[in-house]
């Protein structure tokens, strides 16, 4: 991922993330809102690849996880 500015992204882990190993998700909030392309990735490797998605995509993920049955 190339990053636009000098200060490193803030990663936000999702709400459905657990401490012990869940599925655990992050995302960069303000790399939504500076480009509309939303960074997310797995947060149990913070150094592995980075997904870029459109806002509108994530916020279909968004949807999608929230019905989904856990």
């Amino acid at each position: 991922m190339t990053k636009t500015s000098s200060s490193p992204l803030r990663w936000v882990k999702s709400s459905y993330s657990t401490e012990n190993g869940g599925a655990c998700v992050e995302w960069a909030p303000e790399g939504a809102f500076t480009s509309g392309i939303v960074p997310v990735r797995d947060s149990k490797c913070s150094d592995g690849p980075v997904l870029m998605v459109s806002a509108s995509a994530f916020a279909g993920l968004v949807i999608l996880a929230r019905s989904a049955e856990l």
